[in-house]
């Protein structure tokens, strides 16, 4: 790719403005490294400059154009052929940047996604080969004041550059006991040992000594007795080719013979997964009813941060969808303007448009897997703003949105996760038929409340105390919404929304018997971990 006309403008490197929610964007000037796999740029301006990094490998996939919350909220004004995104593997914050015009961010964009593509193709020997020369790069970036040495503070931006989150008291104990000059630096060979140490494995060498022996040298023999232990039936041939592949030492490898670091390698290597590669994909037969399989569900989806004054974002229902997940909360409040939102009603969280969160929802539901998507609707909002949700989900979602049973299909039994492929199904209240015309409204309890109060209770048993804050007798009827808005008719269900739900009809749970005698596939309720031993315990 060295020759690649994308990748050469990147080693050339460009003038890209980083997108953040405070402060004006300036230029900082994004680079390409010779290894092909490390972009470097300035952080920070006057004495506050600095050298960031961040690895190719690290990046999960890159967004044309305003894709990004950040670039829809606060570089709407830059044309959208200028602007990208780059989404990175882990906690790491998306990366939002604008670039001078359309054909340099094309040259990024079309560069980045070769790279990507190169490394994950690359073998195990190859990405080897790129190792020594990417954390040569990183020792060099960290090390800020270039006299060769590294302190504390410089450990720690190297670990930051590497993607490595430890605990500071940790990453400070082992920096002591590499420290053998008591200068507070480490330098040559302290460096050499820090970076040996981060990547210990005590069970390992504890199992390699086991079947190594006293040469600490493990044969294809004694390899072979090592993957027979672990149930395994391979042959000296095939034990011969895992050492070929991993080890790292030449010789070694020409005499079929693998050392501690070859030996972790194989066993952190997909290879060495306890999880079968063929699972990986999906393997099961998909054609049961809905209800015969465990779904990959999110609670309070919407939060990157803590319950209590965390960030609310549409860009974690991205990840979310992206990690596989097929049930994702929505918690909906009213919101000025006429509005819903969405947040962790009565804390100091931020608000998001339930609009936003539906066009993300859109977006990339189905990129990750075909199968259907389920929102759980938490509804706190008034009959107009719960009309102005169903109006939004329908125009947004378009033939994605479930509203109908299928055709052919009994209504009252569950499809399977096969029929519904690419389809969005809303979970929530739904009014008893035959509906009622929308001024005839039911009030109806919500399952998921019972929920929280079911779990809210026995934290409070847990710690003996009661919280005042918290008002058991005030009525369901009236809900706090945005900026003070009193939601007088929260408790009521509207009958555009109760239309939305077909398969996924929330109700508080009936108790085993009556589900029992009179199973309704198509209802759903939640209830406490508590709660489900008590009626275990109840029945029996």
């Amino acid at each position: 790719l060295s020759e690649d006309e994308d990748v050469q403008r990147m080693l050339r490197g460009s003038l890209l403005r980083k997108i953040k929610p405070r402060g004006v964007p300036r230029e900082r000037l994004f680079q390409l490294q010779e290894d092909g796999a490390t972009v470097c740029f300035q952080g920070g301006f006057g004495r506050r400059r600095s050298q960031h990094s961040f690895s190719v490998m690290h990046i999960e996939g890159v967004r044309e154009g305003h894709q990004s919350e950040g670039l829809r909220k606060f570089g709407a004004t830059i044309p959208e052929s200028h602007c990208f995104t780059l989404v990175f593997k882990g906690k790491r914050k998306n990366l939002d940047l604008a670039a001078r015009g359309e054909e340099d961010a094309c040259h990024w964009v079309q560069g980045l996604t070769k790279l990507m593509g190169r490394l994950q193709a690359m073998t195990q020997p190859e990405k080897l080969d790129q190792y020594p020369f990417w954390i040569h790069g990183v020792l060099q970036r960290a090390d800020r004041n270039k006299d060769n040495k590294m302190s504390f503070r410089e450990v720690k931006s190297m670990l930051r550059m590497i993607n490595i989150d430890m605990d500071d008291v940790y990453a400070y104990k082992l920096f002591k006991e590499c420290d053998r000059s008591g200068n507070e630096r480490l330098e040559g060979w302290e460096l050499e040992e820090f970076c040996r140490r981060l990547l210990r494995r005590p069970e390992l060498e504890e199992l390699f000594g086991r079947y190594s022996g006293e040469d600490h040298v493990l044969s294809a023999e004694e390899l072979r007795d090592f993957l027979r232990d672990q149930g395994e039936d391979p042959n000296l041939g095939q034990a011969r080719a895992i050492i070929r592949t991993y080890e790292l030492n030449e010789k070694a490898r020409q005499q079929d013979l693998m050392m501690l670091d070859g030996f972790m390698m194989y066993l952190l290597s997909s290879a060495g997964d306890i999880l079968n590669q063929e699972h990986t994909k999906v393997h099961q037969d998909m054609s049961h009813p809905l209800c015969h399989y465990f779904i990959s569900s999110s609670h309070n989806t919407y939060l990157t941060r803590n319950q209590i004054g965390g960030t609310s974002s549409t860009e974690a229902y991205v990840r979310a969808l992206m990690a596989g997940c097929r049930c994702v909360e929505l918690d909906c409040w009213e919101g000025s303007d006429g509005e819903p939102v969405v947040y962790h009603g009565h804390t100091l969280t931020s608000k998001i448009l339930f609009r936003d969160v539906i066009e993300s929802i859109r977006d990339y539901a189905f990129k990750q897997s075909p199968y259907p998507v389920i929102l759980s609707l938490e509804n706190h909002c008034g009959l107009e703003q719960q009309v102005t949700m169903a109006r939004h989900m329908k125009a947004i979602l378009g033939d994605m949105l479930l509203t109908q049973p299928l055709e052919g299909h009994d209504a009252h039994d569950l499809p399977s996760p096969e029929q519904l492929k690419g389809k969005v199904l809303v979970k929530g209240k739904k009014l008893p038929e035959p509906w009622h015309e929308p001024q005839d409204v039911t009030s109806l309890l919500d399952p998921e409340e019972e929920e929280e109060e079911e779990e809210e209770e026995e934290e409070e048993e847990k710690l003996q105390e009661r919280s005042n804050r918290r008002v058991r007798g005030s009525p369901r009827s009236v809900v706090l919404g945005d900026n003070g808005i009193l939601a007088k008719d929260a408790s009521q269900v509207a009958p555009e929304l109760s239309a939305m739900v077909v398969y996924c009809q929330a109700v508080p749970f009936p108790g085993l018997d009556e589900a029992l005698r009179h199973p309704q596939p198509c209802q759903m309720s939640s209830f406490s971990e508590r709660k489900a031993r008590k009626l275990i315990k109840e029945a029996g």
